[in-house]
């Protein structure tokens, strides 16, 4: 038992590991699956635009046991690149989490 709590706590950590290892120009897909799909979105108003900057919508990320919501944000703006935002995929009845991240 002490085994299989040891591998459950260490996914988080795999998991934000995997997350920070690649920059977010260099990473070309860094995906994580899950069995349960994540819960429809909360609908808030996007800000009015700020110059400078991208706005990247909230969404649901996986903190190792559950769907947890991250709020969105300002993002400051990189010139040359489009955001990606952060998107939840089926594929096979299992669910992989995109993280957003800055495309040429």
């Amino acid at each position: 038992m002490s085994t299989r709590r040891g591998l459950l706590a260490a996914i988080p950590a795999l998991a934000a590991a995997a997350l920070a290892l690649p920059t977010a120009a260099e990473a070309q897909s860094v995906t994580l699956s899950f069995g349960p799909p994540p819960p429809p979105p909360y609908a808030r108003p996007v800000p009015p635009p700020r110059r400078g900057y991208v706005w990247a919508p909230g969404h649901y990320r996986w903190n190792g046991r559950r769907h947890v919501w991250v709020e969105g944000q300002w993002i400051r703006e990189r010139r040359g690149r489009h955001y990606r935002e952060p998107q939840w995929v089926e594929r096979d009845g299992r669910w992989g989490y995109y993280p957003g991240r800055w495309d040429r």
